[in-house]
This record gives C-alpha cells, sequence and structure tokens, in this order.
C-alpha cells in the first residue's frame, strides 16, 4: 500500500478545515514544483493555539499533512507549535512515500509562519533560528555573524 490508513483518514476527513474570519495569525506557503498551497489560521489566548483551520490546494499528502497538523498544535502553546517538525507530521501519519515529503515540509512552514504573523501583529519578539532561511527578516543580520 502506497499510502497508511492514517493518511487515507486525513485526506478523506480532513479535520480542521476552514478560515478563521479574525485569525490571530495566518501563514501561507507554497510549492511551485508541485503546486500546493497551504493557508493555516490560528487563534491564541494566553501564549495557547485555542483554535486552528487550513485551507489547502494540494494533493492528497498535502491535504492530510494539513489535517494532522491542525491536531498536533491546536491546544498547545505557541512555543510546542514552533517546535512540530515535518518529521513529527510523517511520523503521525505512520510514514509517507518518499516523493511525499515535501507536503510535511510545507505543513511545518505553514505552522510556523502562521506563529510568525501572529508575533509580528503582536510585535512580539522571536527566535529566528525557528524559522527556515528565507521566512524570517532578520536572517539576513545572522549572515555577517563571524562563526
Amino acid at each position: 500500500m502506497l499510502y497508511s490508513e492514517k493518511v487515507m483518514d486525513h485526506f478523506r476527513n480532513p479535520r480542521n478545515v476552514g478560515e478563521i474570519p479574525d485569525a490571530d495569525g495566518i501563514g501561507e506557503v507554497g510549492n511551485a514544483k508541485c503546486g500546493d498551497i497551504m493557508r493555516m489560521y490560528i487563534k491564541v489566548s494566553d501564549n495557547i493555539i485555542t483554535d486552528v483551520k487550513f485551507m489547502t490546494f494540494g494533493c492528497g499528502s498535502a491535504i492530510a499533512t494539513s489535517s494532522i497538523a491542525t491536531e498536533m498544535i491546536k491546544g498547545k502553546s505557541i512555543d510546542d507549535a514552533l517546535d512540530l517538525t515535518n518529521k513529527a507530521v510523517v511520523e503521525a501519519l505512520g510514514g509517507l512515500p518518499a516523493h511525499k515529503i515535501h507536503c510535511s515540509v510545507l505543513a511545518e512552514e505553514a505552522v510556523k509562519a502562521a506563529v510568525k504573523d501572529y508575533y509580528d501583529k503582536n510585535h512580539i519578539t522571536y527566535d529566528c533560528s525557528k524559522y527556515s532561511v528565507g521566512t524570517c527578516p532578520c536572517i539576513h543580520e545572522h549572515d555577517n555573524i563571524e562563526q
């Protein structure tokens, strides 16, 4: 079997689909090569993600990874959400084919982009090392640091 039962379940019955009109943070990421686009919405209260929804345009793996990622961060602290890795997403789904791993990376990046948007909107400083190069505005500041 190419996909685990859990992947198929999250594809056929995705959790937390939709938008949050008054979201505290919105992250949108995409992969030009495959055409997948993920948008993640978070609601935050006292540093806890109280609600999370997603809208994904993409393949079954993209939908499944978005769905499981929302389940993995809902009710968790912002710090816990930032610690979410694509590897944890893949493990939670019982694996993905190698050529679909990029979907789990998008899910991780969408969560982090939503948290970053929340931080930006609330003027909260954050640790740029938690974000991939290209998504953090202060990355260029680190380029000139001598090792």
